[in-house]
């Protein structure tokens, strides 16, 4: 008998309270083990639709609901007695009669039309304000297309009816794919229905019937289920996910997505798959911080952790610990040469070559991103360097006095037996080039948007040349560490392998739409691979973000205060709220803010989950990976987004438009951490960045 679990029992488990869980899984295992023993109470739902859904008596007042057949066990979904049974009896598990798959369906209750009160019987009838009716989204589209979208046939009548206004109250009551093609045709997509499966095909091997039921073959299966079931990433993925997971590629490839469109899910079930289908294979996850590498960690235990053969083969790091650990296995413990040291060397060698006006701030800028991360070690190789990335223009006289400071920082720094991060990448890929045997098969990297020049040329000598060997996941729209360089020159080559994820699954309808207002439609690097923003669309509505500008700190504060207070009222846990604040500097009136609410924050850094009963505070650039239902984004007053630090050291105006860009991106990391509601808040004169978030049109 084939045992499966469905998403909807994943998610009411989570509402049940801890003691009610515990048995809930108790009778599952017990279910998948031996559904016909004595010992399990099944009753049939008599008054349900579906003839084939039964109940299993959990304690006196749970009730789990399964569907059964001769040859198969369901768990569909578990609450209290009453509750479940209305449920039930609201619903039935279908074949759809046009794709084939397998549908958990709503059945439809009918509604009377009920005729609206007058708000005044003396008002005249001819005197009432005569609204214009909203257009219907898809009155133009006959049964048979919407059908062959998944949508139920007893629905169709309803979608056909649906506006603007109506179309997420309308879609909430339908599948997961008739909800995706139906958004995507509300924005203006020519979404492709799927190819209708043969008759005699499994409706449970539907690819849409896998995003909601899932076999479950042994009793690890269901124990990953079960324990963490609020992260249904690890057990039920989108087609548009599974196909990128399991697609095999001639060489680099490159998953994007704006912000909540699951890269870091793909990514993860990725190093998972490669390390299953390659048994002998050595797996490197990685990303650009400790922070997110331990997330990814984690979340890699709740995936693979039952797998030790899988899962011991899986290396997560952070980029920076895979270089130290390699570097001091292969040549000893390095000696990091710290930023201070490298501006004192570049000070002091500055003070020592005459005739030229160059800045701290430039000189420094050009060492990181030109001389060091391309690792440049002549005259000749920094002559003809193309300088990629740096919008200042120097002429050959001035390349040749730079590079006499330059030389004397690389002296400085042998004198100190130092070396920097790029030097450490750079001798590693030295020794892959000559024959250097690679400690990994696979490489798959997260946030690969804020990867440097030397570790991207060390991943490529890694495993750049190998069928599967790197894939990326990342958006250049939250680029906010790194200049853009060219991947191709390193041997990157993603074109012809890159694909974009669309279904954003953790931020609202209204958040994402106004978030978005911060990028560009379409984002480009500079090998010319482009990402487009057009054609997302989020599973859930929500209110729109609400934006103040206030004449003093003390009156955002108490505002603050008051919204986090209200989302505490309304049953947001404190661990599910998050503020964020442009720099270390505005940290101050964020606390200030959590203060006067009465509960307990934590500062988020190289730790990056929240504890309980704690909201999260943090500076934007520690914001990556985290989400929550609730979000506050303070101080976003002029001069603190963009920073006019930043602004006041650029050499030359063509660089402005770098520092714009990133501070852009910095913002829009910021609120997309958010679910269901954000506030973005500022001290007059506020952001001119703000006039964007809320006014601005997408071209």
């Amino acid at each position: 008998m084939e045992f499966r679990i469905a998403d909807t029992f994943t998610d009411s488990l989570t509402r049940l309270t801890a003691q009610e869980q515990k048995a809930v899984k108790t009778t599952a295992f017990d279910l998948q083990l031996d559904p016909s023993a004595p010992g399990l109470s099944f009753h049939k739902l008599d008054r349900a639709k579906d003839t084939n859904f039964w109940s299993v008596r959990v304690n006196d007042d749970i009730r789990l609901i399964v569907h059964r057949t001769a040859s198969s066990l369901l768990l569909v979904y578990v609450d209290h007695h009453d509750d479940a049974y209305k449920w039930a009896e609201r619903r039935k598990i279908e074949r759809h009669p046009t794709t084939g798959a397998m549908q958990l369906v709503e059945i439809r209750e009918r509604i009377e039309d009920i005729e609206p009160v007058r708000s005044s019987e003396h008002l005249a009838p001819e005197a009432l304000p005569k609204a214009s009716p909203k257009p219907r989204l898809f009155d133009n589209l006959r049964k048979f297309e919407l059908m062959a979208f998944g949508v139920p046939e007893e629905w169709i009548d309803d979608v056909r009816a649906a506006t603007e206004d109506s179309l997420f109250d309308v879609i909430t009551h339908l599948p997961q794919e008739a909800q995706e093609a139906l958004l995507k045709l509300a924005v203006g997509e020519k979404p492709e229905p799927p190819a209708p499966a043969p008759a005699e095909a499994d409706p449970f091997a539907h690819p849409d019937a896998q995003r909601r039921f899932r076999i479950l073959t042994n009793a690890e299966d269901l124990q990953r289920a079960l324990d963490a079931p609020w992260d249904k990433w690890a057990v039920f993925l989108h087609p548009a996910q599974t196909a990128l997971v399991e697609r095999s590629h001639s060489g680099p490839a490159r998953v994007s997505g704006s912000a909540g469109t699951g890269k870091t899910i793909v990514a993860l079930h990725r190093a998972v798959h490669l390390a299953r289908a390659n048994p002998q294979a050595r797996v490197l996850l990685t990303t650009f911080s400790k922070a997110l590498a331990n997330a990814l960690r984690s979340r890699l235990g709740t995936l693979a952790g039952n797998e030790p053969s899988v899962s011991s083969r899986i290396t997560v790091k952070a980029i920076t610990a895979v270089g130290y650990d390699l570097y001091s296995q292969r040549f000893g413990q390095p000696n990091i040469a710290s930023p201070a040291l490298i501006h004192n060397l570049l000070s002091r060698a500055a003070a020592e070559v005459t005739d030229h006006r160059f800045s701290a701030h430039f000189l420094f800028g050009e060492w990181s991103d030109v001389v060091d991360a391309w690792q440049l070690k002549s005259w000749e190789s920094y002559r003809d360097v193309s300088r990629l990335g740096r919008k200042t223009r120097i002429g050959g006289r001035q390349r040749e006095i730079l590079w006499t400071i330059f030389e004397r920082v690389r002296a400085g720094l042998d004198e100190k037996k130092a070396v920097t991060w790029a030097d450490v990448f750079g001798r590693l890929t030295d020794e892959l080039a000559a024959g250097g045997k690679p400690p990994f098969d696979h490489a798959v990297v997260d946030e690969a948007q804020d990867l440097g020049v030397a570790e991207a040329r060390f991943l490529s000598a890694l495993a750049g040349s190998k069928p599967d060997g790197l894939f990326f996941a990342g958006d250049l729209g939250q680029r906010i560490f790194q200049q853009p360089f060219s991947w191709k020159a390193l041997g990157i080559d993603v074109r012809g392998r890159s694909s974009t994820l669309r279904i954003n699954y953790r931020t609202s309808h209204e958040i994402r739409l106004h978030a978005d207002r911060l990028l560009p439609a379409i984002v480009s690097d500079v090998d010319g691979n482009t990402e487009g923003r057009r054609g997302t669309v989020s599973m859930f509505d929500g209110p729109p973000p609400t934006v103040r500008a206030f004449g003093s700190p003390e009156d955002e504060r108490d505002a603050v205060a008051q919204w986090i207070s209200q989302r505490l009222r309304d049953g947001c846990q404190p661990h599910e709220i998050g503020v964020f604040v442009r720099s270390d500097g505005q940290l101050k009136r964020a606390r200030s803010a959590l203060k006067a609410t009465g509960v307990r924050a934590v500062e988020l850094g190289e730790k990056i989950e929240a504890e309980d009963g704690c909201v999260a505070l943090s500076t934007m650039h520690f914001a990556k990976g985290l989400e929550f239902k609730s979000v506050v984004v303070m101080a976003c007053d002029d001069e603190i987004i963009p920073l006019q630090e930043r602004i006041e050291s650029v050499a030359d105006d063509a660089d402005l438009e770098e520092v714009y860009e990133t501070e852009r991106h910095l913002l829009y990391v910021a609120c997309t951490r958010a679910r269901d509601r954000l506030l973005v808040t500022g001290v007059e004169p506020v952001s001119e960045f703000l006039d964007d978030f809320l006014k601005r049109e997408r071209s």
